[in-house]
């Protein structure tokens, strides 16, 4: 485990709340997996090098992606999948429980917060990721649920936030 000055995590919103939903051919997509593989390199340009990824579907896909992709040319780079429950893609489509699993897989470690689903294993994975970071990359539009939580009680935590907000929505 990595000291929490040199960890980032990332809270973001599910295909749900982005305008292009599932769509990650939508050039809306395409715009916010650049910002957020910027931020992430941003961050490891100043000293983070162990990354915490809450595996949620939509934004933290994207985010672990371009952290896996950071960590093909910086090897020093750590990532921690931390998960809610073992059943946390249990209802997703297929393709997103397969494209789960090989992301899970490649990460360097794993967190299983809780060890079955309660009404709070999600807000308790985002708090167990916020207390072991010193920074905070958020895709957030300021609607209520997870995001917004998690980036408040990152706030009230004194821990950085960098705000990607969400671009065009429809």
């Amino acid at each position: 485990m990595r000291a929490k000055q040199e960890s980032c995590c990332f809270t973001g919103h599910r295909p749900d709340k982005l305008p292009w939903r599932y769509d990650e051919q939508d050039p809306r997509c395409a715009a916010l997996k650049r910002r957020i593989a910027d931020a992430v390199e941003s961050a490891y340009a100043e000293g983070f090098h162990h990354f915490l990824c809450g595996m949620a579907l939509g934004s933290d896909l994207y985010f672990c992606e371009s952290v896996l992709a950071l960590r093909e040319k910086h090897p020093e780079i750590t990532l921690e999948a931390a998960i809610p429950c073992p059943t946390q893609a249990d209802a997703w489509p297929p393709d997103q429980q397969a494209r789960y699993r090989r992301l899970v897989d490649a990460c360097d470690a794993e967190t299983m917060v809780s060890s079955a689903y309660t009404p709070y294993c999600m807000l308790r994975r985002n708090r167990y990721m916020v207390d072991h970071a010193s920074l905070v990359i958020a895709v957030f539009d300021g609607t209520p649920g997870g995001t917004r939580y998690t980036v408040e009680y990152a706030m009230k935590q004194g821990v950085e936030v960098v705000d990607l907000p969400v671009l065009g929505k429809a």
